[in-house]
This record gives structure tokens, sequence and C-alpha cells, in this order.
């Protein structure tokens, strides 16, 4: 009798590496000639960026930065969603950018509906802020990693626990 085989689809970012990126972006924004003089600045709190710069104009420059940095680390950035524009003191403007940690109710629901449309001989489970898919066949496996793959979903997800 064949073991059945399983992984889990998350959604997770690495906040080191997020730490990692903004510090790279800092240290451009500050050689950078079209931030002289500027009071921008990248940081983190908890699972929160905040972004502050002298207008949006700037924000967005700032923003650009920051997303080119975390794309080279291999951070999602589908996974941050962002506030409104914000003012702040000095006569700044401020930005909050939320990380989005794990797969919410929506999407697992959109990935469980995909699963089971596909037609192969697989279950899933929704555990907490994962789902988790067992099938025999390990073919079928990878089959429903492609189709999560492919499939249009707010967040970014990954593909762990495979055994």
């Amino acid at each position: 009798m064949a073991k059945d085989s399983s992984f889990d689809i998350v959604s997770q970012v690495d906040l080191s590496e997020v730490t990692n990126a903004i510090q790279i972006a800092l240290k451009e924004v500050k050689n950078r000639y079209d931030f002289k003089g500027s009071k921008s600045d990248v940081s983190l709190e908890k699972e929160e960026l905040v972004l502050i710069s002298d207008d949006e104009f700037k924000l967005e420059q700032l923003k650009d930065v920051l997303v080119s940095k975390l794309i080279k680390r291999n951070v999602p950035t589908k996974n941050i969603s962002y506030g409104k524009v914000e003012n702040a003191s000095g006569g700044t403007v401020r930005q909050r950018g939320k990380l989005v940690q794990g797969i919410d109710k929506e999407n697992a629901k959109k990935i469980n509906t995909l699963i089971k449309n596909s037609g192969l001989k697989v279950k899933t489970q929704v555990q907490d802020d994962q789902v988790r898919v067992t099938g025999k066949s390990r073919d079928d496996l990878q089959q429903v990693i492609n189709a999560v793959r492919q499939a249009d979903l707010s967040v970014d997800v990954q593909f762990i626990n495979y055994r």
C-alpha cells in the first residue's frame, strides 16, 4: 500500500530579508542625487513598513527603490498592502505598508475550489493560515502546485513540507 504524500501551501515573508532590503535601500537613497537634503526614511515596525518622505512624488520614488531591493532579496512584493498617504510631522508624508503573513480565508477558499475543480485525486485541508494538500500520487501533487502557481491570488504562495 502506497503512503500518502503531502505538502503545505503557505504565504510567508522573511522579516530578516526585509530588514536587509531596507538597509540596502536606505544606503542607496543616501547616495542618490535626487534625494539629497530630503527627509526620506524607511523603517520596519513589527510587521509593517513605514515610509516617510518630503512629498508624494519622492515617496513613490522611495517605494520604487525599496521594491527593487525587496525583489532582489526574493521577498514577495505581492504580500505588501499599502495604506493611504497621510501627512506627518515636519511637512513630510507617511505611508504604511502591512506585510501580509499567511493565507486568509478568501484565498484559502479560492485555492480549495481550484484544486477541487482540477479533478485530481487529492484532499485539501485548511489549517489556520495554510492549506495542506495530501494525495497518493506525487504527480497529482506536482500538478496541484503548477495549478496554484498559475492561479491569480492576492498573495504570493510558497510550497513547504513536501513529503
